[in-house]
């Protein structure tokens, strides 16, 4: 039995070439350009916003897999039952059998394709939102240090860079310090729904007699 199989990060770090390169001022003589790169893999993977989107696909990839390994253990039992026990069971029986075994197993397959499917648009849709929120960072950061051109380091067919023209540090700083701290302001919520059932539970006052 083929078994379901997600190479979650692999899948979603190949899928983030998103930053090929910005645009460049048209007037811009060769001997003036300069040309800055970037490693998109280490902002999916050292941004804050980058660690969350991958934790959302990668939860959404375990709660498949978890679905994947109970249908495929269905369906091996089932077999060891064909295999040690269909000779010994009546026709009508054993007939039975192999068909909820062949429903099981079509089910299963059907199950794999809208796993990999689900998977597939969670990943675009998680990297569609971090390629809204990191392409203006990209931007300023090119704009402050005077770059023309920013590059993919690895998506772009790149063969040499000198590190001294990598700005990918800048735009993780500048991120993270940025476009991440908003991701607090959920706690302040936390901590006046917590206070919330405080003041509930406040003795009542105890009644009074009747004269």
């Amino acid at each position: 039995m083929k078994r379901l199989v997600f190479a979650v990060a692999a899948s979603f770090l190949a899928v983030a070439a998103f930053a090929q390169g910005t645009a460049a001022p048209a007037a811009t003589s060769a001997a003036n350009m300069r040309i800055g790169v970037i490693n998109v893999e280490r902002l999916v993977q050292e941004s804050a916003l980058g660690k969350e989107a991958f934790n959302r696909v990668k939860k959404l990839n375990d709660q498949k897999k978890d679905e994947a390994d109970k249908l495929s253990k269905e369906l091996r039992d089932m077999e060891q039952k064909l295999a040690d026990q269909g000779s010994a069971l009546a026709d009508d029986k054993r007939e039975a059998l192999q068909k909820t075994y062949q429903e099981k197993a079509i089910a299963f397959k059907r199950f794999q394709d809208d796993a990999n499917r689900d998977l597939e648009t969670a990943q675009k849709k998680e990297l569609g939102e971090l390629e809204k929120r990191v392409f203006p960072i990209i931007n300023q950061v090119g704009k402050e240090r005077g770059f023309t051109l920013i590059f993919n380091k690895f998506q772009s067919g790149l063969v040499f860079a000198d590190d001294s023209v990598d700005i990918t540090d800048d735009v993780l700083k500048v991120f993270n310090t940025t476009v991440a701290v908003p991701a607090t302001k959920p706690a302040e919520g936390a901590a006046a729904k917590s206070a919330a059932p405080a003041a509930k539970s406040a003795p009542a006052p105890a009644p009074t007699k009747k004269p």
